[in-house]
């Protein structure tokens, strides 16, 4: 047997088994995950006040306006609010406002903490949130099994 065809048939088993472990995850459901990438340049045109006060907690802007260029802030936890929506609608399609999904920090630039006022809500959600020149991207992971 030729390299080119043992290369090709240990491909197309590790493709097998990818799939495979994919499904079995898909099957199990035992996560959800959502995401959001928000341009700078875009949000701060479009934001203004009553945007603020319609998604915003007032401990959220509190968090943001204690920073210098709080747009940043604002459009992080934009960012991050709506990758956690993302993630929930996987597993409850039930209505959700914007401030119903609260995203905390215990410092300033501190770790997220997604906090979610709705009951019962028992699921544990990962958040991660980086920025990046003209971009904001958050990701939140569900853990669906507990």
């Amino acid at each position: 047997m030729s390299t080119a065809v043992l290369t090709s048939w240990g491909l197309a088993l590790m493709e097998n088994e990818i799939l495979k472990t994919m499904d079995d995850l898909a099957a199990a459901k035992n996560f959800a995950v959502g995401n959001d990438l928000v341009f700078l340049p875009g949000f701060k045109e479009s934001f203004d006040d009553l945007f603020k006060n319609k998604v915003y907690t007032p401990a959220e802007i509190a968090y943001c306006e204690q920073f210098e260029g709080s747009i940043l802030r604002y459009a992080s936890t934009w960012a991050a609010k709506e990758a956690v929506y993302k993630a929930i609608k996987q597993v409850d399609k039930s209505t959700l406002g914007w401030k119903k999904i609260e995203i905390t920090r215990d410092k300033p630039a501190g770790q997220p903490v997604v906090i979610i006022h709705k009951e019962p809500f028992t699921f544990k959600i990962s958040l991660t949130i980086s920025h990046d020149g003209d971009y904001v991207w958050a990701i939140a992971f569900i853990d669906t099994k507990l």
